[in-house]
């Protein structure tokens, strides 16, 4: 007790002493310099200079995870949306602004690059253009057709351009040959791409006449040949017909017809000819978004700017521009909706594991307040019953705690804003990064008030009635009281509510969270049962353990079941956390298996061969190269005919066609039942007996077949004649599966291989575990018109968003986070018990207690409590995904393309059970490694100090 206040002491008169010697006047001894009092928090900080630095390092870990959460949370966000914009088609990345031009109209290039400037001026923020990208002039929004007859015309079908004047050709194409465009209304002058040049035969110099609305043809003059510069880029993608001319198909049903189109690029002073051509010319600008500068919290003020150019004033302001006729057009707010709705999706998700965590450190730190607490609790019953103030002790155990946490959240704070700095964005501050500072502030304030708070409180509490020194601590004279029933009945509503919020509305209002906190009330329920029920099992078995030989289980288990009130604080981590873990296991086991299901359903088997093009057929000695390649346990070749039209059953009804899938029924059947992909008997395709080329004409054998639900209502349960590339026969539908393993599609007809008259392999799926550049060389081996597409890779593209990388990553990290924080509890709860355990085992020594009987007591009377709180945190988990599943779907977050979340119409949270078991295991086990060590520790120090007289401990 050295730091209790003393009086000072008056040093006595010796005998004899001349009264002129007596001590001076109280005047005078006022003047006299009083001797200096030490200030209470320095002493205190030097009287326990270890607990202040954990303390400190406890506040600076807390801190340094909660300024960065925030920061995490913006920088993936940020990426997730500036990803969204950056990866997006060219054609939906991009804001047009056209306006029809009438025919013989004519616009000037300088009008035209002012009224862009303008334009680009009335468009709202957020929504910021990359200016090098943007381009504008004048366009033909239908074909022209190219009436000179050296042009090549494939099947007679004659040149059809896109011509188009733009701007600043010279910043984005080199140029190969020639000069570049200049021209005028009446001389036009344009200039072609390498590759446009190369196909249609156009040179330099050559003239190309399309039509014009007067009859006489309009003439073009190509002065030069270029080449494009960052082909990839807006310039060019949003128009590739500028940039490469493609040979394109006719869409007639009756005759297979190609012809070429192409683009021809108009100078900006010969635009205003395409008033005069059959194209239906209009001006354009064009301005493509740039992501550069927008920030996570710009989605919502972006979607409602995109909004607004449907209408309002910024579509009467653009109009003042271009006149009343003109347009905005523009994909971008479908792009930023499906983000938002991504974000929205995923982040109530992620929630749940920041509550989880959050509530962890919250009783971690509560725990290091109560150590504290219980150390001092002698000194602070003794200055309370000395006449000491609640408020007197409360603010001096603030200011101690004050000096450590305010500098240690302060460290954790800068470290946070160093190690989280936000993506690159330009004129962000050097200092502080992109990412937010507030949040992070606020976070480490949170932190620091909270370590700080927890002492001063708990003494106030503890300390508000003057209180008997040496009073018993244990289970016996701890009962329950009102406040705690109305604490836990609390509680119960909070999470019976929550719990039906999730289950009815999912996690769609990203705003509740009362529902992101529904597991972390779920584990202080459980917490609160084990702490009222614990004692009673325990009670239990120390009955029957009397009749046992020696003391040493008896004393452990009746330890046990009466351990000090203290315990509960230990438990609610330990349980929070295994909570958390079982949960969030569960979230990352989900999104693993919708990952691998998904792959699977878009590859059909481990790996894929087929050819580039439709229908080609598989080169002799594929299937045996493929099954010698690596890896490779089975490879099944299948034949595929697409596009084969479907009967009608009534007259209206419109044509329909699916792919015809021919297949060895057992080999298939193995293949759908292994990968749970339309599972079937192989009996239900049991063969006709007739097939092959000696049965081309017989028609009228009728195959079973598996057929999607749409085709298995086409044919009305009744056999249809179908006229095939593989024969013609009929076909009746014998069973019906939502998907197949050799089609993508949700449409398709399963028959037996033996039953077709033409029998022909034009794919192999793979199965095993093909090495991909082993598969890829024994498929090349025999021709290079075969692609190999494996389920690992196509796994890997639902997996391109920062957003979904980002809350996996920090999902992950949340885990790892709390079970740090259980080790620290697991070992605030042994600390905090360990001078109660040094003083029993002293005393038990001396009543003739080995040390190996000593170390065996304390080792077996810290398991119980842990045993406990495992399968506490292990039933509470389990308890936990079931009831929240229905409200949570993980699609979003498991699958980032359309194409691998429409084969799973969702993604169901389901139980992992090593998140389960492996946690609970962990804290078993580590409390009984801790316990054994603090008992050889224990056992390896003197006596003396614990057995002093009068010790009250």
């Amino acid at each position: 007790m050295s730091d209790v206040p003393r009086e000072e002491s008056r040093p006595m008169q010796s005998a004899g002493a001349s009264p002129d010697h007596r001590p001076a006047p109280a005047a005078e001894s006022e003047k006299a310099p009083g001797r200096a009092v030490a200030p209470w928090v320095r002493t205190r900080l030097r009287a326990a200079p270890g607990a202040a630095a954990g303390l400190a390092l406890l506040v600076f870990v807390t801190a340094l995870l909660a300024a960065a959460l925030p920061r995490v949370v913006d920088s993936y966000e940020t990426e997730g949306l500036r990803h969204a914009l950056r990866t997006a088609p060219a054609h939906r990345a991009v804001l047009e602004i056209t306006d029809p031009l009438p025919p013989a109209a004519s616009r000037e290039p300088e009008g035209l690059r002012e009224e862009q400037e303008e334009l680009r001026a009335l468009l709202p923020a957020p929504l910021a253009t990359d200016r090098g990208q943007t381009v504008h002039g004048m366009r033909t929004t239908t074909r022209v057709v190219g009436l000179d007859p050296w042009l090549p015309k494939p099947d007679g079908e004659p040149v059809e351009f896109f011509a188009a004047s733009v701007s600043d050709l010279t910043a984005h194409a080199e140029l190969r040959g020639g000069r570049m465009p200049a021209g005028t209304p009446k001389k036009a002058e344009a200039a072609v791409t390498a590759a446009t040049a190369k196909a249609l035969g156009i040179g330099i110099g050559s003239v190309v006449h399309v039509p014009g609305i007067g009859g006489d043809p309009i003439a073009v003059t190509v002065t030069g040949v270029v080449e494009p510069r960052d082909p990839q880029r807006s310039y060019w993608a949003v128009s590739p017909l500028l940039r490469t001319p493609s040979l394109t198909m006719k869409p007639d049903p009756m005759q297979t017809t190609y012809y070429w189109e192409a683009g021809l690029l108009l100078s900006p002073a010969s635009g205003s000819v395409l008033t005069s051509t059959t194209g239906v010319p209009e001006v354009y600008w064009r301005y493509p978004v740039s992501a550069d500068r927008l920030a996570a919290r710009d989605g919502e003020p972006l979607a409602a700017a995109l909004d607004s150019l449907a209408g309002g004033p910024v579509l009467a302001a653009v109009r003042e521009v271009t006149g009343p006729t003109g347009l905005i057009s523009t994909e971008l707010d479908e792009v930023v909706a499906a983000q938002l709705a991504s974000r929205a999706a995923i982040s109530p998700v992620v929630a749940v594991a920041v509550f989880g965590i959050g509530a962890v450190a919250v009783v971690v730190v509560a725990m290091t307040g109560g150590l504290f607490l219980a150390r001092r609790d002698a000194e602070l019953t003794l200055l309370r019953a000395r006449g000491a103030s609640l408020t007197g002790i409360g603010l001096r155990l603030l200011g101690e705690t004050s000096v450590v946490a305010g500098p240690a959240a302060a460290l954790g704070l800068v470290a946070a804003v160093a190690l989280v700095r936000g993506p690159d964005t330009p004129g962000a501050p050097a200092l502080t990064g992109s990412a937010p500072l507030l949040p992070a502030v606020l976070a480490a304030v949170l932190v620091a008030l909270v370590a700080a708070l927890v002492l001063p409180v708990r003494a106030v509490l503890r300390h508000r009635a003057p209180r008997v020194h040496g009073a018993r601590e244990d289970m016996i004279d701890a009962k329950p009281s009102r406040r705690r029933t109305v604490v836990e009945l609390t509680a119960l509503v909070l999470a019976a509510a929550a719990i039906a919020s999730l289950r009815l509305r999912g996690t769609s209002d990203s705003g509740d969270h009362l529902v992101s906190a529904a597991p972390v009330l779920v584990g202080v329920l459980a917490a609160f049962a084990l702490v009222r029920f614990q004692p009673l099992p325990l009670r239990w078995l120390a009955r029957p353990a009397r009749r046992l030989r020696g003391a040493v289980g008896p004393l452990a288990l009746a330890r046990a079941g009466r351990a000090s009130a203290t315990g509960v604080l230990p438990l609610l981590a330990l349980v929070l956390a295994l909570t958390t873990a079982a949960f969030g296991g569960s979230v990352l086991a989900g999104v693993t298996d919708a990952r691998d299901r998904a792959a699977i359903l878009a590859t059909g088997a481990e790996a894929r061969v087929e050819g580039r093009t439709e229908g080609l057929l598989l080169p002799p000695g594929t299937v045996e190269a493929v099954r010698g390649a690596k890896g490779v346990r089975e490879a099944l070749p299948v034949q595929i005919e697409y596009g084969v039209s479907l009967p009608s059953p009534g007259s209206a009804d419109s044509p329909m066609s699916a792919p015809l899938v021919a297949v060895d029924p057992a080999a298939y059947a193995k293949l759908a039942r292994r990968t749970g992909n339309g599972a079937f008997p192989p009996g239900l395709l049991a063969t006709t007996g007739k097939g092959g080329p000696e049965a081309v004409g017989d028609t009228d054998r009728v195959l079973p077949a598996l057929a999607s639900p749409s085709v298995a209502a086409r044919f009305a349960g009744r056999p249809a004649l179908l006229n095939t590339a593989t024969g013609s026969f009929h076909v009746k539908v014998v069973a019906v599966r939502d998907s197949t393993p050799a089609v993508r599609g949700e449409d398709f007809l399963v028959v037996n291989a033996a039953d077709v008259t033409n029998r022909r392999q034009t794919a192999v799926l793979v199965g095993g575990a093909p090495d991909a550049k082993a598969l890829r060389a024994a498929v090349a081996g025999k021709s290079g018109d075969f692609t190999v597409t494996l389920a690992s890779e196509t796994r890997e593209a639902y997996v391109d968003s920062p957003l979904q990388s980002g809350a996996e990553t920090l999902y992950a990290a949340a885990i790892g986070a709390g079970a740090a924080y259980a080790v620290v509890a697991v070992l605030l709860s042994l600390t905090q018990s360990g001078p109660e355990r040094a003083v029993l085992l002293s005393r038990l020594r001396t009543m003739g207690l080995t040390r190996r009987q000593g170390r065996r007591l304390l080792g077996l009377e810290a398991l119980p409590p842990a045993v406990f709180a495992a399968l506490g945190g292990a039933l509470a988990g389990w308890a936990t995904v079931p009831l929240l599943a229905p409200g949570i779907d993980l699609r979003l977050l498991a699958l980032a393309t359309a194409e691998g979340g429409a084969a799973l119409a969702g993604v169901p949270l389901r139980v992992d059970p090593w998140s389960l078991v492996l946690p609970a295991v962990a804290v078993v086990l580590l409390t009984g490694t801790a316990a054994a060590v603090q008992a050889w520790w224990t056992g390896r120090k003197s006596s003396v100090k614990e057995l002093r007289a009068g010790d009250a401990r």
